[in-house]
């Protein structure tokens, strides 16, 4: 089976077009960077370069595919162009869908966030049948909730797709914001991570990224078009995440609770100088506010029907650990 991948030199897409070598798939991938792409596995798969933003590049990289799997994203936290989450997130889905509707591809499987989800309360988790927010602090978020509606859309349209919801992913993969938590970890080994938001009791859930890449084909083989399939991991407040990351790594420091007025207040000033001088931010208003969201989700649905198994939040920080010292 030939399959299409965007977003290929992302964390997630980088170690989804592994798994599916692994499958034997035949691999087309539309990347903007085709330098990007790890070295080892670039001779192994069908290169186009292009944009989800050009519809004249994304048909060759489709043309004689089967399936096509939709990662590509504007993931970061701040912009200078207030649009480009919306033309990349919303806009760039929608030539996707076009494309495969127009090349009668069999089945879709489109990368959205359990960042569309609503938040949890301190106990019970959320799933797919929790009611959807009425609004959201991020962009990302909203474009996400977005480009979920154009999947509803071109589903009524004829086009079997499937939606999938990571949760906080981490992992062996790029060092960048998607990867937030390896970069903690690796900041956390190497001492320059002392910092805790606020209390340390708000909610998390840590998805390991080979679970969620393998994820992504069993919502291929088996999920539902027309479904959504939260791909998540190990619920833990921040406090319990930094106590089981001391206990693996055998390193243990003294941490310091940040205050949430003084993260709210670093953050308007983050913003501030990167209005004025283009300089990105750390973090920004609303991002800050997510701090304050519990996030606890259930996965169970995905389990169920998908047979998608999850990596214990030791397990993974350990492999991330043992990865992060390899590239050493």
């Amino acid at each position: 089976m030939r399959c299409m991948v965007t977003g290929a030199t992302g964390l997630i897409g980088s170690r989804l077009v592994n798994e599916l070598l692994r499958q034997d798939f035949q691999v087309n991938v539309l990347v903007r960077s085709p330098g990007k792409l790890q070295a080892d596995i670039r001779e192994k798969i069908n290169v186009f370069k292009g944009d989800i933003l050009d519809k004249s590049s994304i048909n060759p990289a489709m043309e004689g595919c089967n399936v096509v799997f939709h990662l590509a994203a504007f993931a970061g936290i701040w912009s200078k162009d207030k649009m480009l989450p919306y033309k990349t997130n919303v806009t760039g889905t929608r030539n996707i869908l076009e494309a495969a509707l127009e090349n009668e591809i069999n089945k879709v499987v489109f990368t959205s966030t359990a960042g569309t989800l609503a938040t949890s309360s301190e106990t019970k988790p959320v799933d797919e049948n929790t009611p959807l927010p009425d609004t959201y602090y991020t962009d990302y978020e909203m474009s996400k909730r977005q480009a979920e509606q154009f999947c509803d859309e071109y589903g009524r349209l004829g086009l079997d797709i499937v939606i999938v919801n990571p949760t906080r992913v981490y992992g062996p993969g790029p060092l960048n914001k998607s990867n937030s938590v390896a970069v903690i970890i690796k900041n956390y080994l190497a001492g320059r991570w002392r910092f805790v938001p606020g209390s340390g009791r708000y909610n998390g859930n840590y998805a390991f990224v080979n679970d969620v890449a393998a994820g992504h084909v069993l919502a291929l083989m088996y999920g539902v078009p027309g479904e959504k399939y939260i791909l998540g991991g190990a619920n833990a407040t921040f406090n319990e995440f930094f106590r089981q990351l001391a206990e693996v790594s055998g390193k243990k420091y003294r941490m310091l609770h940040i205050p949430f007025p003084l993260i709210q207040v670093f953050s308007q000033i983050e913003l501030l100088m990167a209005r004025s001088i283009g300089k990105m931010p750390l973090i920004t208003p609303p991002w800050a506010k997510r701090y304050r969201q519990n996030r606890l989700v259930s996965s169970g649905k995905a389990i169920t029907a998908l047979g998608y198994e999850i990596t214990t939040l030791p397990a993974g920080i350990k492999k991330t650990i043992g990865w992060l010292q390899s590239q050493q």
